[in-house]
């Protein structure tokens, strides 16, 4: 018996503001910087890389290689790419932590 696999592409799955959001702190709370990165390009594709590119002042291909897998944006690009999406980065006490 041959098993069929559908594709997954998040991009179906974040149509809603709320649904975005959630995706997006899930991926901060992993605590990898480059998960992180790679799920904000896959909301920029699925929102639109050249309009979110032309917001965050930035080329296109920049962008692309900014937050793919690999990538290693900078706060400051993370920051705009979020704010042409209409999300800022928050900060949240983690669980696990005993700062005082």
């Amino acid at each position: 018996m041959t098993l069929e696999t559908i594709p997954f592409d998040i991009a179906d799955e974040v149509g809603d503001e709320e649904a975005l959001a959630i995706y997006l702190d899930d991926a901060l709370e992993t605590n990898d910087p480059g998960y992180f990165a790679h799920a904000l390009g896959k909301v920029a594709k699925a929102r639109g890389m050249t309009r979110i590119a032309r917001e965050a002042g930035l080329s296109r291909g920049s962008l692309y290689a900014a937050l793919s897998p690999d990538g290693n944006p900078t706060i400051a690009t993370l920051m705009l790419v979020m704010k042409s999406l209409g999300l800022r980065l928050g900060a949240a006490r983690a669980a696990y932590t005993n700062l005082h």
